[in-house]
């Protein structure tokens, strides 16, 4: 994990789009999407069905590997409300398992309105957290630290005649805009103009690699 300093408090943000925050035991996760692919397949569009065991055997390992107390989740946590009743039974034993562990909490995102948890945890449609708000989509306007996701942020760059693209964090002085974490998501550009909007001025992509965090400057 990398550190870096945001809204005068240090987090540590890895390669999966994680964020540990040391002075809280919290980890903090954006967009994991569970069970997008069921959703697919209920549509006629069949995708490999193990992306939900996969987003959680990931998630586990950073908790493992952070030794986190408290996990947010920054919204868009299922595919839909619906997401949570169709987990298949090794991705509901595992999130069982989490949750159990751990002081857990989703916050609603604009994909699961409203979903019934049956697997731990509590649902809070935003959070304040020390200094910080920690809420799905980014509010204009919102004068507090804001930490939230919906996005999926990418940084694409082109090098050496290929393009090569990274999950991001997307940081200016007052908001933080988290990369998704689920292992069946796409992603929008950083520069795009409704990124460029919710963050304001002076905005940079942090793309965490081995030991370093290469910053990018995004032009508004």
């Amino acid at each position: 994990m990398v550190p870096f300093s945001f809204a005068g408090e240090t987090f540590e943000a890895t390669a999966s789009g994680a964020l540990y925050w040391s002075a809280r035991s919290a980890l903090l996760v954006a967009d994991l999407h569970l069970e997008k692919a069921s959703w697919f397949a209920r549509l006629g569009q069949f995708l490999p069905p193990y992306d939900s065991h996969a987003t959680l055997s990931a998630l586990a390992d950073e908790l493992e590997r952070s030794g986190a107390t408290q996990l947010y989740c920054l919204g868009d946590s299922f595919h839909d409300a619906f997401g949570c009743d169709r987990l298949p039974a090794n991705a509901r034993e595992l999130l069982t398992e989490l949750t159990s562990s751990l002081e857990w909490t989703w916050i609603v995102g604009n994909h699961d309105p409203g979903f019934a948890d049956h697997c731990g945890g509590t649902i809070r449609d935003e959070v304040e957290l020390g200094p910080l708000v920690l809420r799905h989509e980014a509010v204009a306007g919102e004068a507090r630290p804001e930490i939230s996701g919906h996005f999926h942020p990418k940084l694409r760059l082109h090098l050496k005649g290929r393009q090569v693209s990274r999950r991001c964090f997307v940081v200016s002085a007052n908001k933080m805009i988290m990369p998704a974490f689920g292992s069946l998501t796409g992603g929008l550009d950083a520069h795009h103009p409704e990124i460029m909007r919710s963050v304001g001025t002076g905005a940079a992509a942090l793309v965490p690699v081995s030991d370093r965090l290469l910053r990018f400057p995004l032009a508004a």
